[in-house]
């Protein structure tokens, strides 16, 4: 027979291999283990969820939404599955027997085989699904026999629905609220319950249905569990009674007893399985019931019960939900009934963490006090919501443990999270206060860059090293510059706390506040002593660095304090020539002119504010230069004139202001090459530009040091436009006309010049000029 077994069911190897698949085969075991075989084996999904409606398992809207959403029977199957698992072992215990039972009778014998296989070396099957297994099946036997009773009513009997086992006998198909029928509350089969009565009790259940209910929605388990009668309660089990039918307040069976106090009928409960964890309708587990009311036998009962459970059973011991409520008297209980201080949740999470984790200073007390490990995750949970009391707490009780270098990373931490009150803590709890990371930050020089005040002040009251400097000689004072803290600079000052000190490259806080236009910092370092004139590496004053970023306002209190607007750096620039350059506020440009900058100041190489705007095509800077009597026709070292730089660049409003301010004298100055400004304009290819320096007087045939003339610049450029606006010049009018014909040094025209390009853009160019010589139509 047994072979026939292992050939039906493949999986089956064989007693001593099956000894080593579960030395623990409980119901979710089964499923988990044998999940694949059931998934494909169960044919009769509808029916077997119908059975599983009738015996409570599965809520109605459950079956509907698994046979409307889901259309494969596997895809049903395992969501079934998923479900049994998540209710539980009384759950799991059911599917099997009666529902598979009668749904899939194969392969429930399948299964049966298994389990007894596996099984075979186990000694306490009591609890396990093989020994559930028999014991309904001698249940159903003696079922069979005797007819199944419900209340009497005016009308008469009301037969139950029945249906045929695989082997012929009938069992009961109703629905829950047909099983569950009422009893008067004082029935006579309750108060021999009541009364313990057992010899009576077990003719009575002869006739009885063991789950009705009375008035009150007890069972006859929860009246047996109320009065504490062990042996009533192990009949009224093995008769089939359910665990966890809910009376009126929500208890169950072990809500009841857990309330009296009837340690021996708890154990017996949580032998047959009840829920150890079921809720009431104050969302109270027997555990609170027992707790509430000092019954310490059964708290440690139900604690050593929990500690039992298999790890997937498991919902997080009952210290979990005492720290997590911060019940700070229920977690004492529980300590004193033996549960494990640093027992770990699903997610590895301590009671302790839960504690810390909602703010729970109570419970985490009593929690430390029973010697609750302190780990870096409880500390940075502490650290990231904010909790200084509890972290004080924890330091208290294990700061030694943690070490320095995790006080010290916890002290960086909190002063970037902006946390004071943890910061405090830390520190009082033996953080070294000065410590430093890998980038040489202390916590005050930190606290300053990220401008952190009170984190700040309660560091320098604990007395933090103000002196200290990043590896590159920034010190607090150039970091509170950047972050533009006014009040821990001020601090700082008033500390006595140099404001010309020298950070990386020689810049003093001072410049960095010019730069960064923190315009209240520059008055209050100027107020402390700071130099104003003071030189970085590159010879930059912070007046040079507040007008190369253009800001009016620091520049405005540098001058209030007697900036030098005629120091130059180490280019041999002013503040005007890097105003005039920058693409900024015109205001400051006006502000050096107005503090009476030297608007002709040249550089090393000779080049003068007007000679940077115009490069830049700052038109603003150019007009209150040239209102400032500035040189419009000054030459830089290369011989340039603005008007050159202004037309190489194509900056057609600056040439316009230069040519209305020189009045056509300097339209045609050369270069060092003998260039104009037409020839830059025209290389560059600057169309718009080239037909103003006509309009102004430009001469259009001059010639440079290579005898070439602005045609010739443009032809060898490709650029077509420029090309265009020179020949095109002084058609129909009494103007010097371009001359196409003009020999270079190399005796090229500008036709040979363009022909010696290889682009399409020198090949257009090559045919316009052919058309204007009439070589082409």
């Amino acid at each position: 027979m047994f072979n026939i077994l292992l050939n039906e069911f493949p999986n089956v190897q064989g007693v001593s291999k099956c000894s080593q698949v579960s030395t623990n085969p409980y119901a979710i075991e089964v499923i988990r283990a044998k999940r694949k075989d059931l998934v494909s084996g169960i044919s009769h999904t509808e029916d077997l969820l119908d059975l599983l409606v009738t015996e409570g398992v599965v809520p109605p809207s459950k079956r509907s939404v698994i046979l409307s959403s889901l259309r494969t029977s596997e895809e049903r199957n395992s969501r079934v599955l998923d479900m049994l698992v998540s209710r539980g072992e009384r759950a799991c215990r059911k599917f099997f027997h009666p529902c598979l039972m009668l749904a899939e009778p194969d392969l429930y014998q399948k299964i049966k085989a298994y389990v007894g296989c596996v099984n075979d070396n186990v000694r306490d099957s009591k609890r396990q699904l093989i020994g559930y297994l028999l014991e309904r099946d001698k249940q159903r036997l003696v079922k069979n026999t005797c007819p199944v009773v419900t209340q009497s009513t005016s009308k008469g009997s009301r037969k139950p629905k029945v249906q045929k086992d695989d082997d012929g006998a009938t069992r009961p198909v109703a629905k829950r609220e047909e099983q569950n029928t009422t009893l008067p509350k004082t029935g006579s089969i309750f108060s021999t319950v009541a009364l313990g009565e057992l010899s009576s009790l077990e003719e009575i259940l002869q006739d009885t249905d063991v789950n009705a209910v009375n008035s009150s929605n007890e069972t006859l388990l929860h009246v047996a569990a109320e009065h504490g009668h062990l042996s009533i309660i192990e009949l009224l089990l093995h008769r089939g009674a359910q665990l966890d039918v809910r009376d009126e307040e929500g208890y169950t069976p072990l809500h009841r007893a857990a309330l009296r106090g009837h340690s021996k009928a708890v154990r017996g409960l949580l032998n047959a399985g009840a829920p150890i964890y079921a809720l009431d309708k104050q969302s109270k587990t027997p555990l609170h019931l027992a707790v509430k009311n000092k019954h310490l036998g059964t708290v440690k009962t139900l604690v050593e019960e929990e500690k039992n459970l298999p790890k997937n059973q498991a919902q997080g011991s009952f210290l979990h939900t005492a720290a997590r409520e911060d019940d700070s008297q229920l977690a004492e209980v529980l300590l004193q009934c033996g549960a494990v201080v640093d027992a770990r949740d699903n997610h590895k999470r301590t009671s302790l963490f839960h504690a810390v984790s909602r703010g729970c200073e109570k419970t985490a007390t009593v929690l430390l006090s029973a010697g609750a490990t302190v780990d870096r995750v409880v500390v940075e949970t502490a650290l990231e919501l904010n909790r200084g009391p509890i972290l004080c707490l924890l330091l208290t009780h294990a700061a030694g443990a943690l070490g320095s270098e995790a006080l010290g990373s916890a002290l960086l931490s909190a002063v970037k999270k902006n946390q004071e009150d943890v910061v405090a803590a830390l520190v009082d709890c033996g953080a070294d206060i000065n410590t430093s990371d890998q980038q040489g930050y202390t916590p005050l020089l930190l606290s300053a860059e990220l401008g952190h005040v009170e984190v700040f002040r309660a560091l320098a009251a604990k007395h933090a090293r103000v002196d200290t400097t990043l590896p590159n000689l920034c010190s607090a004072l150039h970091l509170a510059a950047h972050s533009g803290t006014v009040p821990i600079a001020q601090d700082l000052l008033e500390r006595g706390f140099d404001p010309n000190t020298p950070g990386p490259k020689a810049h003093t806080p001072l410049h960095v506040a010019a730069q960064l236009n923190r315009s209240s910092l520059v008055g209050l370092l100027l107020n402390s002593g700071a130099q104003v004139n003071t030189v970085n590496q590159d010879g930059l004053t912070a007046l040079h660095m507040a007008s190369q970023h253009g800001h009016a306002e620091a520049v405005a209190q540098l001058l209030k304090g007697q900036a030098d607007t005629g120091a130059r750096d180490r280019q041999g620039r002013t503040a005007l020539h890097w105003a005039a350059s920058t693409q900024g506020e015109n205001s400051v440009v006006g502000l050096l002119l107005s503090a009476k900058a030297d608007p002709n100041a040249t550089d090393k190489e000779k080049r003068t504010p007007m000679h940077l705007a115009a490069t830049e095509g700052r038109l603003d800077a150019v007009t209150s230069l040239l209102a400032h009597k500035a040189k419009g026709g000054a030459k830089d070292m290369d011989g340039s004139t603005p008007l050159h730089q202004a037309a190489a660049h194509g900056h057609a409003g600056v040439v316009t202001a230069l040519l209305s301010s020189l009045k056509k004298k300097g339209v045609d100055e050369r270069n060092a090459w003998r260039r104009t400004p037409l020839h830059a304009a025209s290389e560059r290819g600057h169309g718009g530009v080239v037909e103003l320096l006509l309009r102004g007087g430009a001469k259009i045939n001059a010639l440079d040091n290579s005898k070439d003339t602005p045609l010739h610049c443009a032809s060898r450029s490709g650029h077509q436009e420029a090309v265009k606006r020179l020949v095109g010049w002084g058609q129909g009018e009494r103007k010097e006309r371009a001359d196409l014909q003009a020999t270079n040094n190399v005796g090229k025209t500008p036709l040979k010049v363009a022909e010696s390009g290889d682009t399409r853009a020198h090949e257009d160019t090559a045919t316009l000029l052919k058309k204007k010589m009439l070589l082409i139509k």
